[in-house]
């Protein structure tokens, strides 16, 4: 066939929505994907002289053959992928894995429908309420309907063809008054489904609601003069009523909302829906999202929101989101709140978004300690486009006051993690007067030319706090060096700017990418090492000349004084007999008489 890249092909296609499939040269499909305009978004897949992601430039490597199908609406796309991305199992397609580890409670699809738990989600027609994080809740929410509800346990196929030929006994269940035996005809199944219809009031948050019918069936019955029904009827609504108090009101200014929220954190993507009804929370479900070949972030919100909607059965029409999904589903609005009661219902399905995946997080280091370390690593790599891991990172930072008392310091990390033992204080010996560029060079030099004459191990990236001028300062002298190999960012701090040496443009990474985050931290870190070496200096420098102004105290003095004592305060603290054996008592009794004075 043509080549699927060639211009006279890409321009062939329609400009129409739609899903495209790439297929590999074996014929199987890799690829599946939605398009508003199938022409531009198939073009920008070959169109391209850089591919920031090497798992779409694999991706497009292996795109023997391709076919679409066009339909009418972004809805129709959305829904056809979906579809076709669950038959074919397509190995580039983002992978959507939900919190399945909870459990649900289930009303099975079968007649007198049981009402259990269950860890695996099946579309068999069933009804799934949850997950439920908490097992208290769970436990709460069982205990409660089968204090209120006579429903049965057993799995007998309750068909009215085996009810009536009396093939079923009644168990003990029915002996102690937790089941009516509808196995034997005793509750007929729209008594029966009364029931479960109510129960699915409350799995739904729906309290009030049920609530109102037992008040009035209570009355009703107390009216029929019917009083151990009534009785029995009050006391689920005192448990009901128990219930309610127990439960979290969240929100007392909106009685029902869908919210939908998107969240990434270190590489982690997971979908949050969060279902409130009469106030409550009843419902919290999160997807998990691999991004295999970085699909645009409104584009697998969409998708997710689609799967999610399925998999809950969801019949609202107007979902609250964070952001606006890239495809509009049939009949649902999409509305981000910007105050009020719904941005703060927003933030709180934001929260539970994060404490998932700090969960996954979590569980992902203690399975494997090094991972997350790697996975920064190999992050940084690829957005600095370097030539290898960069396991050894070394940071400088000048420290100076108005020239005064210039000092550098050079930090070290390994494996991301600081190496203390490794990190080195420099006296900048050659620089007169504030020159952030000669001391840079400076030190520069001295460090590496150490490193060379020991036949120590280079780092694998220098960076340098400060912009084009200091991170021109050190290559130079990298190349005087003969080390321009290695690789050398400068990390500007106003608006943490990354430059490289002969780009005039800098580079500007996401603000909240680890990658940025690990060069702040090295920066950060190399900052504060500097700025306490040469904060000590210069009160060492203080209190020498305080020393210095006493009678009788010269430069052998301070020395003699300082070996001993380490610092101004300890001399001030010390004995006359201690001072006079360092210094001799005459001058000691000086030393003495200052401090008593100041």
């Amino acid at each position: 066939m043509e080549n699927i890249s060639s211009t006279a092909y890409l321009s062939s296609l329609p400009e129409l929505p739609g899903v495209y499939q790439f297929f590999d040269s074996s014929g199987r499909i890799i690829y599946i994907g939605k398009a508003k305009n199938i022409r531009k978004r198939v073009s920008s897949y070959f169109n391209r002289s850089h591919y920031d992601s090497a798992k779409v430039r694999a991706l497009v490597s292996r795109v023997a053959d391709l076919k679409y199908i066009v339909v009418y609406t972004e809805s129709d796309a959305l829904i056809l992928e979906n579809i076709l991305i669950k038959k074919h199992q397509p190995k580039y397609n983002i992978l959507l894995r939900d919190d399945k580890t909870y459990p649900w409670i289930v009303i099975k699809n079968e007649p007198f429908p049981r009402v259990t738990t269950t860890r695996r989600y099946e579309n068999d027609g069933s009804m799934y309420y949850g997950p439920y994080t908490s097992g208290r809740l769970l436990k709460a929410l069982l205990d409660l309907i089968r204090q209120l509800f006579p429903i049965r346990t057993c799995e007998l196929n309750l068909t009215p063809k085996n009810i009536t030929s009396g093939k079923f006994k009644s168990c003990l269940e029915y002996q102690i008054g937790n089941c009516l035996a509808p196995c034997i005809g005793n509750q007929n199944e729209t008594d029966y489904l009364n029931n479960i219809d109510a129960i699915k009031k409350i799995l739904e948050g729906n309290l009030d609601a049920v609530l109102g019918l037992i008040s009035n069936e209570m009355t009703k019955a107390a009216q029929e003069l019917k009083f151990e029904q009534a009785a029995l009827l009050k006391e689920r609504l005192r448990l009901l009523q128990n219930f309610q108090a127990k439960s979290s009101v969240i929100s007392k200014g909106i009685n029902a909302a869908d919210i939908f929220t998107f969240l990434e954190i270190e590489g982690h993507a997971v979908v949050n829906f969060l279902k409130v009804s009469s106030g409550v929370v009843v419902q919290s479900y999160n997807l998990q999202i691999k991004n295999i070949v970085d699909e645009p972030i409104d584009d697998i919100f969409s998708q997710a929101i689609l799967e999610i909607k399925e998999r809950l059965n969801l019949k609202s029409t107007t979902f609250l989101v964070n952001i606006n999904p890239a495809y509009q589903l049939s009949n649902i609005k999409y509305h981000i709140p910007k105050q009020g009661e719904k941005l703060k219902l927003l933030k709180l399905s934001l929260r539970n978004a994060e404490a998932y995946i700090k969960e996954i997080i979590r569980n992902e280091e203690r399975a494997n300690p090094q991972t997350r370390i790697q996975k920064y690593l190999e992050q940084l790599k690829r957005d600095l486009q370097l030539p290898e891991l960069p396991v050894v990172i070394e940071c400088f930072d000048n420290s100076n006051l108005h020239g005064t008392n210039p000092v550098s310091a050079c930090v070290v990390f390994k494996n991301g993690k600081p190496a203390k033992k490794e990190y080195r204080h420099f006296n900048v010996k050659s620089v007169t007067g504030p020159d952030d560029f000669a001391s840079m060079r400076e030190v520069v030099y001295r460090r590496y030319k150490r490193l060379i004459y020991e036949n120590k191990n280079l780092p694998n990236l220098i960076v340098i706090d400060g912009g084009k001028g200091q991170l021109s300062s050190a290559y130079e002298t990298l190349k005087e060096l003969h080390l321009e190999h290695i690789p050398i960012i400068g990390i500007a701090k106003r608006l943490e700017e990354i430059y490289r040496p002969g780009e005039s443009t800098p580079l500007y990474l996401d603000k909240r990418s680890m990658s940025l985050k690990l060069i702040q931290n090295i920066r950060d870190e190399a900052h504060r090492f500097g700025i306490t070496f040469h904060r000590r200096k210069r009160e060492k420098k203080n209190d020498t000349s305080i020393l210095e102004a006493i009678p009788g105290v010269g430069k052998k003095s301070v020395i003699k004084l300082y070996t001993h004592f380490k610092s101004i305060e300890n001399i001030k603290r010390a004995s006359l007999e201690d001072i006079s054996k360092e210094v001799g008592p005459k001058t000691a009794s000086n030393i003495v008489s200052f401090f008593k004075k100041i």
